[in-house]
């Protein structure tokens, strides 16, 4: 076990640009937390839990408030583009930050397939007969190209992607509002009655809560990627503690406030909430001409800033897992202001699913999902598991460090261990997530075993 003695942070990321001012990680913060799940995967969750899927956003966004509070609490005291990986390793040793960080790595490399993918189906529903794997690749390349330039591209391009989710969002939770309260011209006030009717709040029982809470933990994944953001900012220190200390107003408007404001407006087992889309659905109750489009082309912006920020999250992860001697070391060069060749490293999975999306469209979806299944709650558990460690030695050697710290500490870091390990658990029950458990505790089991031989072997050299 390594010593949790509180050095100088090894940071490096000193060959990267600086070039991500305040307004792009403020932006990133806030956009970052509307991202594609939201849009995209609520609607099964909807169609599973009923009403009470915003009792289940609920306990799910304060989970994540926790594990987004010890983040920046270890971000803010050691800001690094390799964040809960470096941390890991500070707390336990590098085959723990090999081992998170790899499976972050494959986590965001997969996602941008899936988000790739997401956003072809979107734009072949526009222009029928146009091939799926055409547009995938084209999205690939342009977000290739803007991540192999410097930072501050990748910012203008997230800082206008988030401007636009943020306007849409707000937009929609206001003519919801609205509409509830029975002030907005043209539509009928709903009432109560989507709450209560149908089966009452809980339609669905404990097992239908269980999917809905299922489905909006992995909708919270990607909040992360503002404390790798952090490191190439202006101020890295005031710009992680900014974003963190907002996550908790962020998390209950733009999820549990807009949950709320659609099972208000729509029957929750109306077809077009899945079929349609939740929000495409809510409008559409509206009667508002167009409306429904237009929240198509927001759903289409969430994605391509979701693949955007995914490509430059796992380049910046494994430049630091290289940078750190935790990964081959080709990948560690910086040209430009830019971790290029790990920009490429990291596009490769994406420019896989346009093969897969033409030799198998039907079903690769499904396929990668299996692949990264509960990814993001190991991620969550070694962050948890890193801060106890880290903020006792913080608080002995140098509290200075500490500008955002975590609520009652230890008390709320293990509970919301426990409330992972809950989630693990309901996870099991399921048949269709039981599938993805054991894809990832497999890929763990793996990189934690490799993680592990690594450091025995390196430590036999060093001797």
């Amino acid at each position: 076990m390594p010593s949790t003695t509180v050095k100088a942070p090894h940071e490096p990321d000193a060959s990267l640009t600086h070039g991500l001012k305040q307004r792009h990680l403020s932006m990133i913060a806030l956009g970052g937390v509307i991202g594609a799940g939201l849009f995209v995967g609520s609607g099964a969750g909807i169609a599973a839990a009923g009403p009470s899927i915003v009792l289940a956003y609920t306990l799910s966004g304060l989970l994540v408030m926790l594990v987004m509070r010890m983040l920046g609490e270890m971000s803010a005291a050691y800001p690094s583009s390799g964040s809960f990986s470096a941390h890991a390793e500070r707390a336990f040793g590098p085959w723990a930050g090999f081992t998170v960080g790899w499976s972050f790595w494959i986590l965001l490399c997969t996602a941008v397939g899936l988000e790739g993918i997401g956003t072809a189906k979107i734009v072949t529903g526009w222009l029928p007969g146009t091939p799926e794997w055409a547009w995938v690749a084209l999205f690939m390349v342009v977000f290739c190209v803007t991540n192999l330039a410097a930072v501050k591209n990748f910012g203008e391009f997230e800082f206008w992607f988030a401007a636009l989710k943020v306007g849409a969002i707000g937009l929609f939770l206001v003519l919801g509002v609205l509409a509830i309260a029975g002030v907005l011209p043209g539509a009928d006030a709903p009432g109560t009655a989507n709450l209560t009717g149908r089966g009452g709040f809980f339609p669905g029982g404990g097992e239908g809560l269980v999917v809905g809470l299922l489905a909006s933990v992995f909708a919270y994944g990607g909040l992360e990627t503002v404390t790798i953001a952090a490191a190439e900012s202006e101020d890295p220190v005031r710009g992680v503690a900014s974003a963190v200390r907002t996550a908790m107003w962020r998390i209950a408007l733009f999820y549990v406030g807009s949950m709320a404001v659609i099972v208000t407006l729509v029957p929750w087992d109306s077809k077009a909430v899945v079929e349609k889309g939740p929000y495409v659905a809510a409008l559409d109750e509206l009667g508002i001409p167009g409306a429904g489009q237009l929240m198509n082309v927001v759903v289409l912006v969430a994605l391509l800033s979701a693949m955007n920020a995914n490509v430059y999250g796992a380049s910046r992860i494994a430049y630091s897992l290289v940078g750190r001697g935790l990964g081959p070391a080709a990948l560690g060069r910086v040209s430009g202001g830019a971790p290029r060749r790990a920009v490429l490293a990291s596009s490769v999975f994406g420019f896989v699913c346009v093969v897969l999306s033409y030799w198998r469209p039907d079903d690769v979806f499904s396929w990668l999902l299996n692949m990264i299944g509960a990814v993001i709650l190991v991620v969550w558990a070694f962050v948890a598991a890193s801060q106890l460690r880290l903020r006792r030695a913080l608080e002995r050697e140098a509290p200075d460090r500490l500008p955002v710290r975590t609520w009652a500490f230890p008390y709320l870091t293990w509970v919301a261990l426990a409330g992972m390990a809950a989630i693990l658990v309901l996870m099991a029950r399921e048949p269709d997530t039981r599938v993805q458990l054991y894809w990832t505790g497999g890929l763990t089991l793996v990189l934690a075993s490799v993680g592990y031989a690594r450091q025995k072997r390196l430590l036999v050299v060093s001797l």
